[in-house]
């Protein structure tokens, strides 16, 4: 099975390095704030996860595990000849980077976990204030329904796709966050998540509430900083505080006027403080 990465940023073999984990659906694009503070000093490496986009798509769907995920990032530094990097997670992201984390300390220097949870999204997702018992079962059968009718999944994607709903959509999005590239990041985004990788894209929702690595979060040694929105609705900020609390000197910037997309919509207090955490943990 390939896999596609990319890398960027600095030229310099000796520059230190940044991988980051992307949320489900996203990709380069979603990260331009930091790329912009960082690229002069790091350098960048970023791949797509497997099952998604122009990575390969495993021959079983168990095989698409966070736990394989994880490994594939180490596969990339391999072939990079990188030892040890700084893992930046968002959402999706912040379960693959703990996953490598835990299971090989060795290669993680640090950890910046953006919006994310320890694991079971459909236990927790989408219930910001209320954890619902029927919910994740709800969930699971959604997305096995979506699977087994691909003429309803592709009329919900072109319903997405429509150039009205997306320009529109765009704009507020745009106007609200204060970044007019916004529209063009939208339209791609939608692209992206409804084009061939659509049914692993499901598939992967299914994995990430598979997932679970609460119990080992006291074990995890490495220097981070967690960033939660208030506002965030698809994993709720009290899952990063349970993060932050179980990991030993995790430290904490919570945004009451943050959501899902801190990394765009907050981008220059975010960056200031993964840059402050980047300076003093070395």
């Amino acid at each position: 099975m390939r896999l596609h990465y990319e890398v960027l940023g600095a030229a310099s073999p000796s520059a230190p390095v940044l991988v980051l984990a992307n949320g489900l659906g996203g990709r380069l694009y979603a990260w331009e704030p930091l790329v912009e503070r960082f690229s002069r000093t790091h350098r960048i490496i970023t791949w797509d996860y497997r099952g998604l986009f122009r990575s390969g798509t495993p021959p079983r769907t168990k095989q698409l595990a966070v736990v394989h995920h994880a490994q594939d990032a180490l596969r990339v530094l391999d072939q990079e000849g990188v030892a040890r990097a700084t893992f930046v997670g968002w959402s999706m992201g912040v379960q693959v980077s703990l996953e490598a984390a835990l299971e090989h300390p060795d290669r993680v220097q640090r950890l910046v976990l953006l919006n994310g949870s320890y694991g079971h999204i459909f236990q927790t997702g989408l219930q910001p204030l209320v954890r619902l018992p029927f919910f994740h079962r709800l969930l699971h059968a959604t997305v096995e329904q979506l699977v087994a009718s691909p003429g309803a999944a592709d009329l919900i994607g072109r319903l997405l796709r429509n150039e009205l709903h997306v320009r529109g959509t765009g704009l507020v999005l745009a106007a609200l966050w204060g970044n007019p590239k916004l529209v063009d990041m939208y339209r791609q985004y939608l692209e992206d998540v409804f084009g061939a990788s659509f049914e692993n894209y499901l598939r992967l929702f299914q994995a990430l509430d598979a997932h679970s690595v609460y119990h080992l979060l006291p074990e995890v040694r490495q220097p981070t900083l967690v960033i939660s929105g208030l506002l965030d609705w698809l994993t709720p900020a009290r899952m990063s505080f349970e993060i932050a609390r179980r990991i030993p000197g995790a430290q904490h910037l919570h945004l009451p006027l943050g959501s899902h997309f801190a990394v765009l919509e907050k981008s220059p207090q975010v960056m200031n403080r993964i840059a402050g955490f980047l300076e003093t943990t070395g």
